[in-house]
């Protein structure tokens, strides 16, 4: 099988390709090493130095032909998408939408797209199933929802298969320490260099912590299972962030210095996505618990 990943030097993508690897894949990789970096890239793949937005980007598929693209390549920062919200709807948006062009014109089996858990925005639910209505809060999340419908009409009038897979807070090795998707990372970062962690609000606030390789398998899953198909791939557990600090002081044991500061424009308070579809559709279950997860990226980042 021959395969496209976007964004396959970025954390959650670098496994993807690593993974696809072992299993026999002929992959490629576009990414613009924007904020992916090349250190993660496997040698076992090719590598395209291109922008998804770019004619080279559509150009690239339609000559390879993949049997599957994964589309992971985006802007994800929420903060970055307040202070620039054309850009981020440029990379969101416009090179989806150029990838999917390709995909049409080269006849790809199916197109696998990362989305994101802010799409529903401040829903104010304890358990958050695909049936909710979406309602960003921030222009990363919206940008994510337009790229769907894009995704889903695209396979409506020209007949491309596809499955969207919306992600909750994913975490693990190779993370970036960077905006609030990134919480985990970030969090080390400052354990690293011996800095106090900042809790933004009260620290009540909660997410849905899945661990990198866990999204990784559903990726995985999704080619040859629920096509058409909008699924959330997550654990089900609500976890506050005073909790993951508390887990991180027991793995780390050391006292933790934490410094309380105001909340940013654009967060959700509570987000906790229900995976029973997922496991039914995709026959898929997320294997690992938060603490082991929390230990693997501790040791990778210390």
């Amino acid at each position: 099988m021959k395969a496209i990943v976007t964004g396959g030097a970025g954390f959650i993508g670098s496994h993807l390709v690593d993974e696809l690897l072992l299993k026999g894949t002929e992959v490629y990789v576009i990414d613009n090493l924007n904020s992916g970096i090349s250190s993660n890239l496997n040698p076992g793949a090719k590598f395209y130095n291109i922008d998804i937005c770019s004619p080279q980007a559509k150009s690239l598929i339609k000559e390879l032909r993949p049997d599957a693209v994964f589309h992971l390549a985006a802007q994800a920062d929420v903060g970055r998408s307040i202070r620039n919200p054309s850009e981020d709807a440029k990379i969101n948006i416009d090179g989806t939408i150029n990838l999917l062009e390709g995909c049409v014109e080269a006849s790809v089996r199916k197109f696998i797209f990362s989305s994101t858990s802010a799409v529903y925005g401040n829903i104010q639910q304890d358990i958050i199933t695909e049936k909710e209505p979406t309602n960003p809060s921030s222009f990363y999340g919206l940008s994510k929802l337009v790229a769907e419908n894009y995704i889903k009409l695209f396979s409506e009038l020209f007949g491309l298969p596809f499955t969207i897979l919306r992600y909750a807070n994913v975490y693990g090795p190779r993370q970036q320490p960077k905006g609030d998707g990134g919480v985990v990372s970030v969090f080390l970062e400052r354990l690293k260099i011996n800095e106090p962690i900042q809790i933004h609000g009260d620290g009540e606030q909660t997410r849905d912590f899945i661990f990198v390789k866990d999204v990784v398998s559903a990726n995985i899953a999704a080619l040859n299972n629920a096509d058409g198909m909008t699924l959330q791939i997550s654990t089900g557990k609500s976890i506050s962030i005073n909790y993951l600090l508390e887990s991180l002081t027991t793995i780390h044991k050391q006292p933790i210095l934490r410094e309380m500061v105001p909340s940013r424009t654009g967060d959700i308070k509570h987000s906790c996505l229900s995976n029973e579809l997922a496991k039914k559709h995709l026959n898929w279950h997320p294997l690992i618990p938060l603490k082991e997860g929390l230990h693997h990226a501790y040791i990778q980042s210390i």
